[in-house]
């Protein structure tokens, strides 16, 4: 069983991190897909700890020898689950940022050799090269810098 002055703890803790989550939101610094992941981890957080048998009813479900370890269990299993959806991200993210730098090289390729649109005339939109691009190298030649 958990002490008084524990769940008061946790109960002011809970609160706190949805007064956070709340305050992000309202600053844009936190987007609205995340905001409901944390969102019910601070509502979770609160149960535990508002609800006295509760965590009691979970830890005998799971098995588990103290209250303590079955927090610190589902807490390993929420970090895992973070961790896992943070990795994919970032892996997308990296394909698009390495495809986007291909492609400007490609440009910037095509640029200073004059054969922009394959006529060699003016971008006809804004999806063409940028005037700016010629400063870019080309992925050979970055390649040369980057092995020699």
């Amino acid at each position: 069983m958990i002490s008084w002055n524990l769940r008061i703890i946790g109960i002011l803790g809970s609160v706190a991190l949805l007064a956070l989550i709340l305050e992000l939101v309202r600053r844009r610094q936190l987007k609205e897909e995340y905001t409901v992941l944390w969102v019910l981890t601070g509502l979770v957080l609160l149960l535990f700890a508002a609800w006295e048998g509760l965590l009691r009813d979970v830890r005998n479900l799971i098995g588990a020898s103290s209250e303590a370890s079955t927090l610190y269990f589902f807490g390993l299993i929420f970090v895992v689950a973070l961790l896992m959806h943070f990795t994919v991200r970032v892996s997308r993210l990296e394909r698009r940022v390495v495809a986007m730098m291909q492609e400007i090289a490609l440009l910037g390729a095509s640029n200073r050799n004059g054969t922009r649109n394959g006529d060699g005339g003016a971008p006809d939109g804004p999806g063409d090269a940028p005037e700016k691009l010629h400063a870019l190298p080309d992925a050979a030649s970055h390649a040369k810098r980057a092995s020699g």
